[in-house]
């Protein structure tokens, strides 16, 4: 999995400022001052030495995580020939998130990240080494993989937030919205490779091989979390053990329409628009009757744009909440079309601008909320983020697997883009109805800014706050 770079001059952390600036995020409004050597760019991030560091590492990492996943699935298609079954697995790699998810936010704002980080990424290594020795001596069979991708799910409960809120641990404020743009940078890049690699070495030698290389590959990202300098860690306020910290984050997040929004809206396209696993299985061998090559193809034309959306977030200094909705409706309305296409070509080039929107709706939710939500509480905070994004994937793989298999790979395809389109509609439908509320993150010139304000707000008060932090 992947995060991470640093500055080679970074001055030392001030808890006290942090503190302070970060207040100032979770406050609706105007934020304080400028981060000192904070730059803007497309890289800007990559200047802090430990998020560059981390950053090498997770694409080593992140590239045999891909290969695992085209593996995997193919590999689950092969033993039982059912896309439903495809979508068990994927369940089953999510479902301990939906049922564990906020606990594991809890963990991560109550512990050093770093080291639960390093717990974390060793354990994701085993998982893969496990299934390549299954695989390679010819034992391998499904409820194996099943069970695996159901351990592989209990260790990113963990995993997940705490990884996603060492991202300002290491960047600070100012630089986290590029360095979540970025990390997805990274991953997009990973999977430009990964499922090429994956798609030529389960041709030539079979699956073991690509889960061998996986479970090699975390010692990149274990070594990168042991090389940082701790002391050029963002220092942050931990959670101190004590009861009822769980429904606090649900009540805080509760209170914070900012955060419901995208968090409801995410929920739908992750549950419904995000299942290409089963889709891109289903396309290819009962569509286009092809093999695992083809399925790696199309895994990384959706990845290079996915990559592009990445590097255009990186460059954006702001995100609103009507960027996320116009994302979703586009996303959706790409995948009704990409069930209609009427050639293979015409369906691989459709890939490309869906993986870009599908990038803008993860980047820009994903960066919303971390700068509008309180340091103490952003463990907690991501954990609902992906447990919503991530763990409605136990309900929806199974239903869309089904319909997939009882309609046909176009029409399952066209009900998750129907699902994701009309979520896009009604949470739009629903901001306007409520004063058309917009969520503003602005970061140029290292002014961290987070504004929800109605519509109807002059222009010139939110200028105003803008000019004068």
């Amino acid at each position: 999995m992947s995060t991470g770079h640093g500055a080679d001059s970074a001055p030392a952390p001030n808890s006290h400022d942090d503190a302070a600036h970060s207040a100032a995020l979770h406050r609706p409004g105007p934020a304080t001052s400028p981060v000192p050597g904070s730059k803007g760019g497309t890289f800007s991030s990559l200047r802090v030495r430990n998020y560059r560091i981390f950053a090498t590492g997770q694409v080593v990492s992140n590239t045999g995580t891909w290969m695992q996943r085209i593996a995997q699935d193919w590999l689950v298609l092969s033993l039982t020939g059912s896309s439903a079954a495809v979508g068990i697995t994927t369940a089953l790699q999510f479902l301990p998130m939906m049922l564990l998810g906020l606990y594991g936010g809890v963990i991560a704002d109550r512990y050093p990240k770093r080291r639960l980080l390093l717990l974390t990424q060793s354990a994701m290594g085993v998982t893969g080494l496990a299934l390549a020795v299954l695989t390679l001596s010819g034992h391998v069979q499904v409820w194996h993989v099943y069970l695996t991708a159901f351990v592989l799910g209990l260790v990113t409960v963990v995993d997940n937030p705490a990884r996603q809120a060492f991202v300002v641990e290491m960047v600070g404020p100012a630089d986290l919205r590029n360095a979540v743009s970025l990390n997805s940078a990274n991953f997009q890049s990973a999977r430009l490779i990964g499922p090429a690699v994956a798609g030529v070495l389960i041709t030539a030698v079979g699956s073991g091989w690509a889960f061998l290389l996986n479970g090699l590959s975390f010692v990149a990202p274990v070594a990168g979390l042991l090389l940082m300098r701790t002391a050029e860690l963002h220092q942050v306020d931990r959670a101190p053990r004590g009861k009822g910290q769980l429904r606090e984050g649900l009540r805080y997040v509760a209170g914070r329409p900012d955060l419901v929004w995208p968090i409801v809206l995410v929920g739908f396209i992750g549950t419904f628009g995000f299942n290409f696993p089963i889709w891109l299985t289903a396309f290819v061998n009962d569509v286009y009757h092809a093999g695992a090559g083809t399925y790696g193809l199309l895994n990384t034309l959706m990845a290079g744009g996915s990559l592009v959306g990445a590097l255009l977030a990186a460059r954006r200094g702001s995100s609103r909440m009507r960027l996320l909705v116009g994302a979703a409706l586009l996303f959706g309305l790409l995948e009704i079309a990409a069930a209609l296409a009427p050639s293979f070509w015409v369906f691989a080039v459709l890939l490309v601008p869906i993986g870009m929107a599908g990038l803008t709706i993860n980047v820009t939710a994903n960066s919303g909320i971390q700068l509008g939500t309180d340091p103490a509480m952003r463990g907690r905070v991501m954990s609902l983020f992906m447990m919503v994004f991530m763990g409605g994937t136990p309900l929806g793989a199974p239903l869309v697997g089904w319909v997939t298999d009882a309609y046909g790979a176009r029409i399952g395809f066209l009900a998750g883009g129907a699902v994701a389109t009309l979520a896009a509609a009604g949470v739009g439908l629903a901001l306007a109805r409520a004063g058309g509320l917009r969520l503003k993150i602005d970061l140029r010139r290292g002014h961290p800014h987070v504004v929800f304000v109605p519509k109807e707000a002059a222009p010139a008060e939110e200028l105003a706050a803008v000019a004068h932090p």
